[in-house]
């Protein structure tokens, strides 16, 4: 019986029962405890509700005949959070404060938006997985920001590679209560002369890897879940405003963004009863970072050379088209970001929605 099967059981019977997130880590520590036995994994949030969990502290399982050790422990001082369904969960708090504490992952977490998102979670008490194919910019990150941040190499469209990152979140923190599905990329280019590879690689970044995320992710929160039916998680994509409107010359990104809500709203139908709400954020344009901003393949650079502002001859006069769109007149910032995500985390009567972050350029409509 692996890691993936049993840590994530244990670590809901104790949100269960303390309705504060834990780190539950295995441990070959010897321990003097009474040994947690059960027949099966569906079977261990049975006993383990029937046992004396402490906390700070260790917890021994067998299952199927094999034993496993767990040391449990919080990030600090924790009060019950919004998500618990508890009394004290209805008090009033500082927006933040709905994610101190708590496990998060973030993919593409090493730069750009999604390291934005990093460090406002680290910001505010979380424990995060720096999750990107740039193993190297996460583990600098991740050493940059201390103890509260581990790096994951991986590749969010190789399934084998999502479903390692799966093992190892189970095998270090027990489970997780937040998952930010960032990682994305963009090839501009007209219908009419973009090649096949280019589109399916946008493809396969920005959609089929939001299922793959969910499927294995979703899978430590539903485990989770059968331990602890009152404790809420949340899964949520980094989509668009392009997601919401078309895009000229951006079609393969526009589509992929499209499509991401559609699966936004149907994973949001199905994995309520598991206590998961699915989300999606959808940002303006974020003009300093390395998506547009990259002086050799930044959607600055891209839209210029493809032509996508007519008359554009410097990559300040396309800068300068793009923030005119907006009324608010700048780009979308991380700290814009944040907020959603902490509203969205907070918010335990909402789910399968699409939340414009666009200083007003995309607004909702009925």
């Amino acid at each position: 019986m692996s890691v993936i099967d049993i840590a994530p059981v244990v670590r809901g019977a104790y949100l269960a029962k303390y309705s504060v997130p834990v780190i539950v880590a295995p441990s070959t520590k010897p321990v003097q405890q009474p040994v947690v036995s059960a027949p099966s994994a569906s079977e261990l949030a049975s006993a383990l509700a029937d046992s004396e969990l402490a906390l700070p502290g260790d917890v021994v399982v067998e299952v199927a005949g094999e034993t496993q050790v767990f040391s449990v422990h919080t990030l600090g001082e924790l009060t019950p959070l919004p998500g618990a369904r508890t009394a004290e969960a209805r008090t009033a708090a500082s927006r933040s404060a709905v994610v101190a504490g708590k496990v998060a992952v973030v993919t593409g977490g090493a730069q750009g938006f999604g390291a934005e998102i990093v460090h406002g979670l680290i910001d505010s008490g979380a424990f995060v997985y720096i999750a990107d194919l740039n193993g190297d910019g996460a583990a600098a990150l991740a050493a940059e920001l201390g103890d509260r941040a581990a790096a994951i190499t991986v590749n969010v469209a190789d399934e084998a590679s999502v479903a390692a990152m799966a093992e190892q979140i189970a095998a270090t923190t027990g489970g997780l209560d937040l998952v930010i599905s960032n990682a994305g990329i963009v090839r501009a280019g007209s219908v009419l002369e973009q090649d096949l590879s280019a589109f399916a690689l946008t493809t396969d970044i920005n959609y089929t890897a939001f299922f793959l995320v969910t499927k294995h992710l979703g899978g430590l929160l539903a485990a989770q879940h059968s331990a602890a039916p009152g404790w809420m998680t949340d899964i949520i994509q980094i989509n668009s405003k392009s997601g919401l409107v078309g895009s000229n010359k951006n079609g393969a990104y526009a589509g992929s963004k499209f499509g991401g809500i559609g699966l936004v709203q149907s994973f949001a139908l199905e994995l309520v009863e598991h206590g998961v709400k699915v989300n999606a954020i959808c940002p303006g344009n974020f003009y300093d970072g390395p998506l547009w901003s990259d002086p050799d393949r930044g959607l600055f650079v891209q839209y210029l050379r493809s032509g996508k502002v007519p008359g554009a001859t410097t990559v300040d006069e396309v800068r300068e088209f793009y923030e005119a769109k907006v009324p608010l007149r700048r780009g979308t910032t991380g700290a814009d970001v944040m907020r959603a995500v902490y509203y969205i985390v907070e918010q335990a009567y909402e789910t399968g929605q699409a939340m414009p972050v666009t200083g007003g350029q995309v607004m909702m409509s009925s």
